[in-house]
């Protein structure tokens, strides 16, 4: 009976390498991860400040609704295609499969550039949201603290090496973090909820407060449109949730894992997320207060207030920071992956060195250490302008939505006959979902183009459209002197089946196919 069962996982993996090699690749990677292992971890908190400015306990309750609901029609998106082609490569292989032949290989370099630019930024910018959660937690025993940038810097660097270390050395044991990351945060949401509600120590709000006060005049947008501005955080908070891509040539049956993993995430994060933000709606302490912290993270501060103790408020702040530690670990080994795909197919300078997998960490290590040296170099613009700095976070969010959005628009256009045949096919719906998420990407592009509050000063100035427009110079660039010649999505012949073939779903008892979702 064991050995009939332990061959199922290896039958399984066989058709996947097998599926994988009909895409034009070869199985380098294990696959030892499952659906629970790629369900990706959101934090919630770090960019709550722009929340609060942005309309307070309205903006934060309904527009993480709005938001999540708009995301999830971004995940079935994604989904559908990912299930039709279950590789690494992600966004970039989609769009060159997906586009007419004329503009497969510009298709694929743009969104694989845009896509890769995004996996960094994202990737840097959590990592540096982990280092400032450090430093505000230090504030809260340590108030007269005068933080400079270079002690920022070294945290982050320390933090960037040790989830570097993580990913490279503790790969075997990333699905037992995964399992971890998920009681962790699980139970660290169920005790926020008992703390918070049992102790309220600036008072308890009504529900008329908790859920609809909006107070539009603090950020110096029109009353209006501040609510757009609160939208900010939610949308980061999704950014990564095409990034599960990356893993699909780690996981098992990812046809069905990998777009499941995108959409159950929203799901998840959407329960999760309401359950962790009402009680602090219910026990939110005066905003104002919390805005005029010196570190710009009220969430310390705003723990302590309501627990009625530095202790109290470290305690459950040190809870997020574990949370955020595991959100960075899984961003990291996204990104690691992307890098390596990206190479593989020979699109980065001293590609040959990058797709190179370790066998005996079964690790992509330098692409590993090239995301990681990256991030660690572009934190030194921290140095000279935080601003600039932190047009990071909103170029992570605009690159990684315009390459979901490019394939999916491109499968819109052509009439989503290639991604018929897929398991994970939606049909009429799928259609509607992409119009919403094409529409939702496209809008907020603009959003994390505009500062989060006015009148505009040096250093809130948002840099995000400049930082963009360079990293497309630099693609541009590269492409002209190398991408137009030796730039190779398809390393052999690929086999597909016709338009008119059912996909490769369970059958139904006639013995046609059905598709899953």
């Amino acid at each position: 009976m064991s050995e009939k069962n332990d061959s199922k996982p290896q039958i399984v993996n066989r058709k996947a390498a097998d599926d994988l090699k009909a895409l034009g690749y070869t199985q380098e990677l294990s696959r030892n991860r499952g659906l629970f292992h790629i369900l990706f971890t959101f934090g919630l908190s770090a960019p709550f400040s722009t929340s609060l400015v942005g309309g307070g306990p309205a903006t934060i309750i309904w527009g993480y609704v709005v938001i999540s609901l708009v995301v999830l029609c971004l995940a079935i998106s994604l989904g559908e295609i990912s299930s039709r082609f279950p590789t690494s490569a992600g966004p970039y292989y989609w769009a060159h499969q997906l586009a007419p032949p004329k503009y497969k290989i510009l298709m694929s370099w743009v969104t694989g550039w845009i896509s890769l630019t995004g996996n960094w930024t994202i990737a840097l910018s959590v990592n540096f949201g982990v280092a400032l959660f450090i430093v505000a937690a230090a504030g809260i025993y340590h108030p007269d603290w005068e933080v400079v940038p270079y002690q920022v810097l070294l945290i982050f660097w320390a933090v960037t090496l040790f989830t570097m270390s993580v990913c490279m050395f503790g790969n075997t044991y990333l699905p037992m973090i995964d399992t971890i990351c998920a009681w962790w945060t699980g139970a660290s949401i169920f005790i926020i909820l008992i703390a918070l509600s049992a102790k309220a120590g600036q008072g308890r709000h009504s529900a008329g407060f908790a859920l609809g006060h909006y107070d539009g005049t603090l950020s110096g947008w029109p009353e209006g449109f501040s609510f757009f501005i609160g939208l900010l955080p939610p949308a980061y908070t999704y950014a990564a949730i095409g990034m599960i891509a990356s893993m699909a040539e780690e996981v098992e049956e990812p046809e069905l894992q990998v777009p499941r993993a995108m959409v159950y995430s929203v799901v998840v994060a959407l329960v999760s997320g309401l359950v962790f933000l009402l009680p602090i709606m219910f026990t939110l302490p005066d905003i104002p207060t919390l805005l005029a912290v010196p570190s710009g993270q009220p969430v310390p501060l705003m723990f302590e207030l309501i627990m009625g103790s530095p202790g109290g408020g470290f305690g459950l702040f040190f809870l997020l920071i574990g949370i955020a530690v595991f959100c960075a670990i899984s961003i990291s080994t996204a990104a690691s992956r992307a890098t390596w795909a990206f190479a593989r197919d020979n699109a980065i300078p001293g590609s040959k060195y990058w797709a190179r997998v370790h066998k005996g960490l079964d690790v992509p290590v330098n692409a590993l250490l090239l995301s990681t040296i990256i991030q660690m170099l572009l934190g030194l613009i921290y140095l000279g302008s935080t601003a600039g700095f932190n047009a990071f976070s909103g170029v992570g969010t605009i690159c990684l939505g315009v390459s979901y959005v490019l394939p999916v628009g491109i499968s819109l256009w052509q009439g989503r006959r290639e991604i018929s045949t897929a398991r994970y096919y939606w049909g009429t719906f799928g259609a509607v979902a992409n119009v919403v998420a094409i529409a939702w990407v496209l809008f907020f592009i603009v959003l994390f183009c505009m500062p989060a509050a006015l009148p505009v000063r040096t250093n809130t100035m948002n840099y995000a459209s400049v930082v963009f427009a360079g990293f497309m110079v630099l693609s541009a660039g590269w492409y002209i002197i190398h991408g137009r010649k030796h730039y190779t999505v398809i390393k052999y012949p690929v086999v597909r089946p016709h338009a008119h073939e059912p996909g490769p779903g369970p059958k139904h008892d006639d013995g046609s196919h059905r598709r899953v979702t």
